[in-house]
Order: structure tokens, then sequence, then C-alpha cells
């Protein structure tokens, strides 16, 4: 699930990330600002959900991955759209 949270007076969108997978240990997300080598690191909260807020530029668009226990590549199915990538599948697409 992607929330967004706009504010009048800022120039940037508070982007909440909730993500669940069956047997996660970890999940990161990448891409975001086309940062696809520093990770955003996901809090695994006790019902086995994670989570992660992130500001983001308003007037932006941003392709990002989640990558699961670092071996598994996902998507994020309520992304705004979806992108090809270079590797022959898909990105995420957020639209602020």
């Amino acid at each position: 699930m992607v929330q967004k949270t706009y504010y009048k007076t800022k120039n940037y969108c508070k982007v909440k990330f909730s993500f669940t997978v069956e047997n996660a240990e970890t999940i990161e997300i990448l891409g975001l600002n086309s940062d696809w080598e520093n990770a955003v690191i996901m809090s695994k909260k006790k019902d086995g959900s994670f989570s992660a807020d992130v500001n983001l530029p308003k007037d932006s668009k941003h392709e990002f991955k989640y990558l699961v226990n670092e071996t598994e590549w996902l998507n994020e199915p309520e992304a705004d759209e979806t992108a090809p990538n270079v590797f022959g599948g898909t990105n995420s697409v957020i639209s602020l």
C-alpha cells in the first residue's frame, strides 16, 4: 500500500509504504529518486508487515521495486502505474 500525504506549505509529499510478504525477514525499497544503490530499509511490525515513511518531491514520478530477503524483487500492487525496465520486467511507478 502507498499512502500519500500532501502539505500546502511544503514542497514535498510524505509517502507511507506498507508491504506484506509471507516469510519475509527484510524488505528494502530501491529506485526512489532514481537511486538504485541506497535502499530505504522498511521496519518490520509485530503483525509481520513492513513499513517506511519517505519524503519525496511534489510533482515528480519515481520508479521503484521492493527487494525481499535480499533476493526477490517485487512490485507494489497498488502503484499508480508500471514501467518496463532494462531487465525485461517492470518497475512500480508512483506519481506525486
